[in-house]
C-alpha cells in the first residue's frame, strides 16, 4: 500500500484527486497509476484504470488472475467493474468512499455472486493515511474556491 500512497501523492501534486494504485504479481509491481482525470480531461483516467492497463500490457494478457491490486481509495463502480473483468484475485484498498464506493460501501461489485468472477476484497488498510490525503486535498480545494468568491 505504501507504493500506492506514493502514486496518490503524485496525483495530489498534480492537483488531481489523490488516488494511487499498484498491481502486484509474484511480489513485483507490474502496473502503477494515479488519478489523471484533470491532466487528461478524461473521466475514465482513474488510478485503477491506468494501473490495470499497465499490468495487462506487462503480462500481455487481459487476465490478471494471480495478481493483488492495491488502491488507496475504495474503487468506484467503473473501476470495480474493470477489476472484476480483469480477473484480479485480491483487491486491497485504503479508505472507504461514502459517495462512490463500489466495493462494500454503496455496492459490492467485486463480490457480487451474479457476476462470473469474484474478487477477494480487503478494505480499510492504512485507512487513516489514505483518507487523510483525500481530506487534505478537498479541504484545500474548498479553501481555494471560497477565496475566489
Amino acid at each position: 500500500m505504501s507504493h500506492a500512497l506514493k502514486e496518490a501523492e503524485l496525483a495530489y501534486r498534480a492537483k488531481d484527486v489523490p488516488v494511487g494504485a499498484v498491481v502486484v504479481y509474484n511480489g513485483s509491481i507490474i502496473g502503477r497509476g494515479h488519478n489523471q482525470v484533470e491532466l487528461m480531461h478524461d473521466p475514465t483516467a482513474h488510478a485503477e484504470m491506468i494501473a490495470l492497463t499497465a499490468a495487462t500490457a506487462h503480462l500481455e494478457s487481459k487476465w490478471l488472475k494471480d495478481c493483488i491490486f492495491y488502491v488507496t481509495m475504495e474503487p468506484c463502480p467503473m473501476c470495480a467493474g474493470a477489476i472484476v473483468l480483469s480477473r484480479i484475485a485480491t483487491l486491497v484498498f485504503g479508505c472507504y468512499d461514502p459517495k462512490m464506493g463500489a466495493c462494500g460501501t454503496l455496492y459490492a461489485i467485486p463480490e457480487d455472486k451474479r457476476l462470473n468472477h469474484r474478487v477477494h476484497v480487503i478494505g480499510g488498510v492504512l485507512d487513516r493515511e489514505c483518507g487523510g490525503l483525500v481530506k487534505e486535498f478537498f479541504a484545500k480545494k474548498r479553501t481555494a474556491t471560497a477565496a475566489q468568491q
